[in-house]
């Protein structure tokens, strides 16, 4: 895990790519969790049976749940010693370039685009992020990740 001082520090590596996170195994257990949550029960995604005979072999995680994850890949690749807030700002450009198979390791590549600073003490980030599954050449999404972090407030 990479480790900054503050974000002033992260700051100089806009064009760089910070780092990769730790690897995650997609379960059975997470895609039934997702489906759930979300109500996409499609047969691809809940039933192994019906899936093993599909065009992947196996069940497939839904593509939301892998940009779901993508909060996670952050937490196991990077940290930053300041405390402050983030929130989700939006996506743009997101791709499924591959479809992640049940029981594979996923892992991010976090590229910081842009550092720019607005209102107040607030700075918004753009991340190149790209997951890869883990024995597939290509990944397996592919987003431009806004988060907009805030310094904490007095209490």
């Amino acid at each position: 895990m990479r480790s900054f001082l503050n974000w002033d520090e992260l700051a100089t590596c806009v064009g760089q790519d910070i780092g990769w996170s730790d690897w995650l195994t997609i379960t059975q257990a997470q895609i039934d969790g997702f489906a759930q949550a979300t109500g996409d029960h499609q047969w691809i995604h809940v039933d192994p049976a019906r899936a093993a005979q599909g065009p992947f072999g196996a069940t497939v995680a839904h593509g939301f749940l892998t940009l779901a994850l993508i909060p996670h890949f952050f937490s196991t690749a990077y940290t930053v010693h300041t405390p402050s807030t983030g929130v989700n700002y939006g996506l743009n450009k997101v791709r499924f370039m591959a479809p992640v198979r049940v029981n594979s390791r996923l892992r991010a590549l976090l590229h910081l685009q842009a550092f720019e600073k607005i209102a107040g003490d607030a700075w918004q980030l753009t991340w190149q992020v790209s997951v890869v599954c883990e024995g597939q050449e290509k990944p397996v999404c592919v987003a431009q990740y806004l988060v907009r972090r805030y310094p904490p407030t007095a209490n």
